[in-house]
């Protein structure tokens, strides 16, 4: 017992100096809820993990070098909240970067998101989560992870509302640089009621014998009574994937509760021209305080003859279905904040 004690008086004091030096913040969010997902073995309920956004617990800190110039870090934590399991296969699978900033803008080296992804979650009714994220059918269908690890990213100040991101990530594979490499970039403007993005992401596989490239132009108007989202995307790879893929939603404020909705139409322009899908999404969120909210959502995708798209979640990949059959999901629960 004495031990523990000394133990602990020893964590508080190094505790103490770090904060002393550097301003760290613990945050995090649970998740969950219960979903019905169909899918080609039949349908299943579930206690659902992090539907809305994904559960995680982490760290974030800033410290003062002064003349204008940060030292800054972040270190997330992916979790299932129904068995208490690791997600993104990595202690901070989520997030892990340290860099600076200052009157230059900000520079950050680790593991950290793809530019387009940020971008397609800005413009996104449902900040890809819920039953209706957008990336059950944008976004990343050919080059997988949203994360980019060993990467080197780059973002500009704001600047009457604009700011830009260029992000470099090694592939670290010895006699060819370009193996497993990532380069993606992006330009946003927020001033007033009007967002505007457009992203590019240049993804190579391990081999380099297939590169995804993709382009997302997309925006938010806030007419006050309801905001209106609109996205158009472009995604190619080497191995004959062609899609262009388009977005229309709209989020209306309703006292203490928000109607979300969207379409997506995924046009397959490759050979085959059998691969194409269309979703139709609708949900709700009801804050029960700044960090408690309920949510439900339901979406159903369309698949052609030859796709097999799923609706899934901000964590869940969904329950399979056979290429041409349908997919839907329902989902309610609460998300929680600190």
């Amino acid at each position: 017992m004495k031990k523990s004690l000394l133990a602990l008086a020893v964590l508080g004091a190094f505790a103490g100096v770090a904060s002393a030096q550097t301003n760290v913040t613990v945050y995090g969010l649970v998740d969950a809820g219960i979903a019905r997902e169909n899918g080609a073995a039949g349908s299943v309920w579930k206690l659902a993990t992090g539907v809305q956004s994904g559960n995680r617990l982490g760290f974030k800190g800033t410290e003062d070098l002064g003349g204008g110039l940060k030292a800054n870090f972040q270190l997330e934590n992916g979790f299932n909240l129904d068995n208490g399991t690791q997600r993104q296969g990595a202690l901070f699978g989520r997030q892990a970067w340290v860099g600076l900033s200052g009157g230059f803008g900000s520079v950050s080296f680790g593991r950290q998101y793809d530019p387009l992804f940020i971008a397609l979650d800005t413009i996104d009714p449902f900040d890809t989560g819920l039953s209706g994220a957008t990336t059950n059918l944008m976004g990343f269908g050919a080059s997988g992870d949203v994360r980019v690890n060993n990467s080197i990213n780059y973002t500009t100040n704001n600047f009457g509302g604009f700011s830009a991101t260029a992000l470099y990530g090694l592939g670290e594979v010895a006699g060819d640089n370009s193996k497993n490499r990532t380069y993606a970039l992006s330009g946003t403007y927020a001033n007033g009621p009007v967002t505007a993005v457009l992203a590019y992401s240049n993804n190579n596989n391990a081999t380099n014998t297939n590169t995804t490239k993709e382009w997302l132009l997309g925006g938010t108007y806030n007419f006050g009574v309801a905001t209106a989202h609109l996205g158009y995307e472009s995604e190619k790879n080497d191995a004959g994937v062609d899609y262009r893929d388009w977005m229309v939603g709209v989020s209306a404020p309703i006292g203490a509760g928000t109607v979300l909705a969207s379409f997506i139409n995924k046009d397959d322009r490759s050979a085959a021209n059998t691969g194409g899908a269309k979703q139709y999404a609708l949900g709700y969120t009801y804050a029960l305080s700044k960090r408690t909210n309920l949510y439900t959502s339901y979406a159903h995708i369309k698949n052609d003859s030859g796709a097999a798209f799923v609706v899934g979640d901000a964590s869940s990949g969904g329950n399979a279905v056979a290429a041409g059959n349908n997919s839907n999901a329902f989902a309610v629960g609460i998300r929680h904040k600190f």
